[in-house]
């Protein structure tokens, strides 16, 4: 069993749990279920960094990356960098993070906010929308086709944009369909951790313009960045590169501005 399928079953259950406590009924009653929500798809076409920053305190394969950087003052650090959205892990057991974190992001900032967990029932596309994410994260290394139509398509019944993350050219064909807007290429494959900007270079003539293209992982340099915009690349999601320093919000302000020099 890898890391991906041990975190997928952990998931499974939590999921299982999660819906015996709280029921949908009580999820689309929070204040935020008819929030109007924000594009992340059009903010990174209309910018020209394309930066989405990301909120993470530790992963399977960093262990811990900052526990000291609250969620408040990152999304607000991000919002006066500039990002285009901004990125908060959900998973308690691999990542450390919460929905609660997301909650305190949507209440210190006014950027779009993704979810980025490993979503396996619709439940949690609602659980998202209801505590304030504006885009869903849905991995195809994790889902059938079937699975991606449906949960694609029902994220956006709620208005919730997608972000659909492939690490091969074999999960990217399976995955193509109009009910997505960002296809995410991750550089780190989810089975060994190994980083290339390769698979980004490799995969982007597969990719059809109809869908904003996003880099993720690995991405901690402004040469990386402009090694991967003539690919077509708009977006490039930033996780560790912020949050391993003081101050995530002003590392991404000189990020930023370093970029757009």
């Amino acid at each position: 069993m890898n890391i991906l399928d041990k975190i997928v079953a952990d998931k499974r259950q939590e999921v299982a749990l999660r819906k015996s406590l709280i029921p949908i009924k009580q999820l689309e009653q929070s204040v935020l279920f008819t929030r109007e929500t924000k594009s992340l798809a059009a903010a990174l076409q209309a910018s020209t960094s394309g930066i989405i920053a990301e909120h993470k305190r530790r992963s399977p394969s960093k262990s811990v990356i900052n526990h000291n950087l609250n969620v408040f003052d990152v999304a607000k650090g991000y919002q006066d960098a500039g990002v285009c959205g901004m990125s908060v892990l959900t998973d308690g057991k691999y990542f450390g993070g919460s929905l609660d974190d997301l909650l305190t992001a949507r209440a210190s900032c006014d950027l779009p906010l993704l979810r980025k967990e490993f979503i396996i029932d619709t439940y949690q596309i609602i659980e998202a929308k209801a505590y304030g994410a504006d885009v869903i994260l849905l991995i195809a290394a994790i889902l059938t086709r079937e699975e991606i139509k449906t949960f694609s398509e029902f994220a956006k019944s709620l208005n919730i944009d997608v972000l659909l993350e492939v690490h091969n050219e074999e999960e990217l064909q399976k995955s193509l369909m109009p009910s997505l807007d960002m296809l995410g290429v991750n550089n780190r494959n989810l089975k060994t951790f190994d980083v290339s900007l390769e698979i980004s270079r490799d995969l982007s003539t597969l990719i059809p313009n109809d869908f904003v293209k996003v880099s993720e992982s690995g991405i901690s340099t402004v040469e990386a960045i402009k090694s991967l915009q003539p690919f077509g690349y708009k977006g490039f999601l930033i996780g560790e590169n912020f949050m391993k320093t003081d101050n995530a919000g002003a590392s991404a302000t000189k990020f930023i501005n370093t970029l757009n020099q």
